[in-house]
């Protein structure tokens, strides 16, 4: 152990199956404010430093073993083939470790609430005190069905004591066992390897190495954690949904002390994963997932999703669901808008209503205002994309790419079939299929000429309400024109198109 390490290693005993969570997802993986409960555990402990740490690993070993591979890939899963209790598991993680000297922490892996202050405070006062032996405790209002600390007249612990074997006296005690210890590597060993399997379930509990060492005259220690919420367990899904709420309050609450506005705490949810600056606000409704940052300034919500986001400075995302993407300064998203993947908005860019948006980088000042999908373009500096406009960019075998230039207008209606490219201020007209590229201030025009066909209604659907309507528009102006010389239609050529842009 190198001096500026707290602990030797850490041991996280991670190997219970959590039958009470009725979920084929292993007990310590279940989620909770973008971490799993051992990821939870794991970041707790990270700030110790210590030279080891150990999972023990059993109940759903592949998933929780591939877990720790892509969160912790320095910590080294150790194997309990059987499971038979807290002790037996910690002694397999020393086994793994047999050369292993100096402080131990020993944690479960369902505590998601634990803070690095409170484990710092725990290995300081192991320290200070000289014990070989330090459990963690907490004062709560109900401690039923939890293990009582029995304290002597020299306030040192001297039992833990489950509610099942207490007296009525120790059963009114609130002072109760963390499942947290710090304890000296060949102390523990020693111990671990005296521990009784006589008890119903015939296994080797943690809490009972606390007495022999009692009796032989160990120095032993017990640290009252100064928030008791901080360690609690998480057995079933209701406690999981109340640590849920618990962490998010905690984030929220840090938030807004540094000056972040959450509108509605109730509806906001922000992972612990994601960054939020002061001067931002989020409304109500708002979930931020992941690596999500939202800088000062910005707007978020209300009812909007982001995932692995960054919103900039000024930004506004409006009731909108993102996914790796990035919002640039001042843009706009929203509302109802769709960012996949890949999505890049510079600055003071727009995506609209009814967009979705992948693999794209919309360029600064450039506007999707609505009822359009983008998916693999690029489209430059202050363009405008009218409504319905879709970016056709795969054939069922390639996804190509579509190029849009800087201050481009295109038509709505229009579709852009990839590979193309549309030049630095050109237009394409309304309803265009465009299928080549379009040079830099062409208009871009691919769409048949209109041939109306008189008469069709009245005869093809005689007696319904248009052809009622029809009639009575043409008998009107009929009677209009009656006596008046028609108007020549001059050549027979088209009109050249407009763009007919939505703004």
């Amino acid at each position: 152990m190198s001096p500026q390490q707290a602990v030797a290693a850490v041991v996280v005993l991670a190997a219970g199956q959590g039958t009470r969570m009725r979920s084929a997802t292993p007990k310590v993986l279940h989620e909770l404010g973008g971490r799993s409960m051992l990821g939870h555990v794991l970041a707790a402990a990270a700030p110790l430093e210590a030279g080891t740490t150990l999972v023990v690993v059993g109940s759903g070993r592949e998933a929780v073993e591939a877990h720790l591979a892509a969160v912790a890939p320095g910590a080294r899963p150790v194997l309990q083939e059987e499971q038979r209790g807290s002790g037996h598991a910690a002694g397999v993680a020393l086994d793994a470790v047999p050369d292993l000297e100096g402080p131990v922490l020993v944690v479960n892996g369902d505590a998601p609430l634990l803070t690095p202050a409170t484990l710092q405070a725990l290995v300081a006062a192991h320290s200070a005190a000289g014990s070989v032996f330090t459990v963690l405790t907490a004062e709560v209002d109900d401690p039923t069905g939890l293990g009582r600390i029995v304290r002597g007249a020299d306030g040192a612990p001297r039992a833990i004591v489950e509610e099942k074997d207490a007296t009525d006296e120790q059963r009114a005690i609130r002072e109760v066992n963390a499942g947290v210890y710090v304890a000296n590597a060949g102390t523990l060993r020693r111990v671990l390897a005296g521990l009784s399997t006589d008890n119903a379930q015939g296994e080797q509990y943690l809490t009972d190495a606390l007495a022999p060492l009692v009796e032989g005259g160990a120095p032993v220690a017990a640290v009252r954690a100064e928030d008791p919420v901080d360690v609690l367990g998480c057995n079933d899904q209701r406690e999981l949904a109340a640590r849920r709420r618990t962490l998010n309050d905690r984030v929220l609450d840090a938030l807004m002390v540094a000056g972040v506005t959450v509108v509605d705490p109730a509806t906001t949810w922000v992972d612990v994963t994601a960054a939020v600056l002061p001067g931002a606000r989020l409304l109500p409704g708002v979930q931020l997932h992941g690596t999500t940052t939202v800088a000062a300034g910005a707007v978020v919500g209300p009812d909007t999703t982001m995932t692995d986001c960054t919103v900039g400075e000024g930004a506004t995302v409006l009731r909108s669901h993102a996914t790796q993407s990035e919002v640039g300064p001042r843009a706009v998203v929203g509302p109802f808008s769709y960012l996949r993947p890949g999505t890049r908005l510079a600055a003071e860019a727009k995506v609209g209503a009814f967009v979705e948006t992948k693999n794209a980088v919309v360029g600064e000042g450039s506007k999707v205002p609505h009822l359009s999908y983008v998916g693999d373009a690029t489209i430059g500096r202050g363009a405008n994309i009218g409504a319905a406009t879709v970016f056709v960019n795969y054939d069922g075998v390639t996804k190509s790419h579509t190029t849009i230039g800087d201050h481009v207008r295109v038509g709505s209606d229009t579709m852009l079939v990839a590979p193309v490219t549309v030049g630095d201020g050109a237009y394409t007209a309304a309803g265009s299929v465009i299928t080549q590229d379009v040079p830099p201030g062409a208009m871009g025009v691919a769409r048949a000429r209109q041939r109306n066909v008189a008469g069709w209604v009245a005869r093809r659907r005689p007696g319904t309400a248009a052809a009622q309507a029809a009639a009575a528009a043409t008998g009107a102006a009929a009677e209009g024109t009656a006596g008046s010389r028609p108007a020549s239609d001059g050549p027979d050529r088209p009109a050249e198109p407009g763009p007919h842009h939505e703004q």
